[in-house]
């Protein structure tokens, strides 16, 4: 019987889900519920091509799963004969207490709790969905962090200048997030035939994921050496709201001059700021079509956004002594052939170039989209985070 995992990804109004042959990497159904404690919340189920979606009362997570669960009945696969092994939980904020995956236990997840302060926004709803779900499935059930690849940050990347006391006690330090997608596409790089025909040892890549949400990190021969994220996701590159790198003054200013309290800053930095502060919206697409238009505001916009991802890209060459791989990831990295010429421009001093028509040609592949014979490759190369964490699930209770 094959072996599956339910992945799931508890935020604070929704419940992802994904069922997952490990082994073929399949996904054999996947499902979103929204909205979850507001009047309406909206369901959608996939599963071999037929989609269900339908609105609905879903006042807790509790129900959500339960939602969920019931949508597999109706629409299949039956999770009964799917040979379910394990639930697999994103977790966004390991801390420092847990540097890879671990069995879900009563104590593991105090541990979970009790990083809340680090991740008020994410932790919660994680720790809501893996109670629910250890009720409800009565399975090995395992957290991945979003936190743990970057665990092996050397101390002068992880360090911030801050008084080491205040710093040890509140645990403040880089942590970085989006590891298991940095993770999974650094080890496809690795893997990949024109990457082995290089022959570079070490590998020194650069990992661009950019969504709604962006980062990037320096991978060394497999082990992550500097990321953009801190403690916190807010730091680094200019994100869909997120405003990445400031002077951290800017927090003082606006609470002793503009009137504004921690709250209002935190909600401004967190939501209303990156892309959407700039130029009024968050999305890539909506934003290249106010490019094309003429906006000022959105091409400003634009130009913030390519100069501060070729800073890092720059920065992280230098961390690693050079660059032996590019690769874009993500939403808008898989999909924006725009943005990925516009990130590379100028850095032909690295060997960095894209080729045009490797880089517009439509593809769904991890693929090299740099000239032949350059001194460094340019890849595009899709993440599955969900792959990515089913995986690592499998692994640990097969043991």
């Amino acid at each position: 019987m094959t072996s599956t995992v339910l992945v799931l990804n508890s935020g604070s109004s929704s419940l992802k889900y994904q069922l997952v042959d490990p082994s073929s990497g399949e996904a054999l159904a996947s499902g979103l519920i929204e909205r979850i404690g507001e009047e309406s919340g909206r369901v959608k189920h996939q599963s071999g091509g037929s989609t269900v979606e339908r609105e609905q009362p879903v006042p807790s997570h509790a129900d959500a799963l339960k939602v969920a669960l019931g949508l597999f009945d109706e629409a299949g696969p039956s999770l009964a004969g799917a040979g379910v092994a394990a639930v697999g939980h994103r977790v966004v904020h390991g801390g420092a207490l847990f540097s890879a995956p671990v069995l879900l236990d009563d104590d593991a997840v105090a541990g979970i709790r009790s990083l809340i302060p680090l991740a008020p926004l994410h932790n919660p709803a994680n720790v809501t969905g893996i109670e629910v779900a250890r009720e409800l499935l009565d399975v090995p059930h395992v957290a991945v962090f979003d936190t743990a690849f970057f665990a092996t940050l050397p101390p002068a990347a992880a360090t911030y200048a801050v008084d080491r006391k205040v710093a040890e006690e509140h645990g403040v330090r880089r942590y970085g997030f989006h590891g298991t997608s940095h993770q999974f596409v650094s080890a496809a790089v690795a893997a990949h035939p024109d990457v082995q025909a290089l022959g570079r040892s070490p590998l020194r890549q650069v990992v661009l994921h950019l969504g709604n949400g962006a980062s990037a990190s320096a991978v060394l021969d497999g082990v992550a050496v500097e990321t953009s994220m801190g403690l916190t996701p807010l730091e680094g590159l200019v994100m869909g709201t997120r405003s990445g790198d400031l002077d951290p003054a800017i927090v003082f200013h606006l609470v002793r001059n503009a009137g504004m309290s921690v709250d209002d800053v935190d909600t401004l930095l967190n939501k209303s700021s990156g892309l959407k502060g700039l130029a009024g919206v968050n999305d890539m697409r909506e934003l290249q079509r106010l490019v094309a238009s003429g906006d000022e505001a959105a091409r400003l916009a634009m130009d913030v956004y390519l100069h501060r991802l070729r800073k890092y890209v720059g920065a992280y060459a230098a961390a690693l002594g050079g660059i032996d791989v590019l690769t874009f990831t993500a939403g808008v990295g898989e999909n924006d052939a725009r943005v990925r010429a516009g990130v590379v421009q100028g850095l032909g001093f690295l060997g960095l170039e894209v080729d045009p028509a490797r880089n517009e040609a439509p593809s769904r592949e991890a693929r090299v989209i740099s000239p032949t014979g350059t001194g460094a490759l340019v890849m595009v190369v899709p993440t599955d985070e969900e792959l990515a964490i089913a995986r690592q699930a499998m692994e640990l209770v097969s043991r």
